[in-house]
């Protein structure tokens, strides 16, 4: 497929709160704006359809669920072809009775359904219990040619993992959006909130280096504590960065807002040529690495 040289991609950043309908026609408005503004690939905040309600364990979140491709999937596909423009939409995904995954969604620009990315590395933390409601996902490591270049696609916690984002570079993804919805725990943020940020940012930085491809974050923001206690406090500053790890946009700690950046793809080939990593990997020296620790195997 023939992509441009030059693509707008857009973020959405937003607070949630717990009516669904809300969120969901807030979701399509801000997607609209985008769009208005020249955002030609569009990505949406990890479950923007929800509160975040992984910070607790509770059945009654289920019930939020839906199939792909379902309601949700249709209603962007829709949006994807009225506005000519590409959608990734993060959504909760109910496979089977008792079975459900975090699960983004990729619709082209034709308003084709492209396929889905599942959610590979589902975290256990404090306020952070996906465990208890997401399957790890079993589709692999994916990039899909949309109109507007091709893309690859993980979700959150994956942004830790350097095997993810290779794997989706190698399958050729010029462009890796990671839906997310992290932030502080109040109590924690004076002492590591700077760190923590840091952190996140400076991990995906990296992939954008080792992998010569752009990096697209968006976050959530906003306080929220669905079932009461301190909640998280999302992080915002949602970024896009470059294959040489240069931060071109990045979005407010606090407010809602929109971000539109230009891409130029021909940079993913100079990149890859001036600094080529992926011509000098070892892949004849990397035995080892699909097994869990190795510093143990001869006791």
């Amino acid at each position: 497929m023939n992509h441009p040289k030059s693509v707008r991609v857009g973020l959405v950043q937003m607070h949630c709160g717990a009516d669904v309908q809300a969120n969901l026609s807030k979701a399509i408005e801000r997607t609209r704006q985008a769009a208005s503004q020249g955002a030609q690939i569009i990505c949406l905040q990890e479950l923007f359809s929800s509160v975040y309600f992984c910070q607790v364990e509770d059945h009654k979140y289920f019930s939020l669920a839906e199939e792909i491709p379902g309601p949700s999937t249709q209603i962007f596909a829709n949006l994807a072809k009225e506005l000519g423009v590409v959608i990734i939409a993060s959504l909760f995904e109910r496979r089977a009775a008792g079975l459900y995954h975090n699960t983004a969604v990729v619709l082209d620009a034709d308003g084709t359904y492209m396929g889905k990315y599942r959610k590979m590395h589902i975290p256990d933390d404090p306020l952070f219990y996906e465990k208890f409601y997401f399957t790890p996902g079993d589709l692999g490591f994916r990039a899909w040619d949309t109109r507007f270049g091709r893309i690859g696609v993980c979700i959150c916690w994956d942004q830790w993992y350097p095997e993810a984002a290779r794997l989706t570079a190698l399958h050729g993804a010029q462009i890796l959006f990671y839906p997310t919805a992290i932030g502080w725990h109040p109590s924690e943020k004076e002492q590591y909130g700077v760190r923590q940020h840091s952190a996140w940012e400076t991990v995906q930085r990296g992939h954008a280096i080792a992998n010569g491809c752009y990096v697209v974050a968006p976050n959530r923001v906003g306080h929220e504590a669905p079932d009461g206690g301190d909640g998280i406090e999302f992080w915002g500053q949602s970024f896009v960065a470059d294959p040489s790890g240069q931060i071109l946009h990045r979005g407010s700690v606090d407010q809602e807002e929109i971000i539109v950046a230009e891409v130029d793809l021909d940079s993913v080939d100079t990149q890859r040529t001036h600094w080529p990593f992926l011509r000098d990997r070892r892949i004849d020296a990397y035995q080892g690495i699909e097994q869990r620790y190795l510093g143990d195997r001869h006791v």
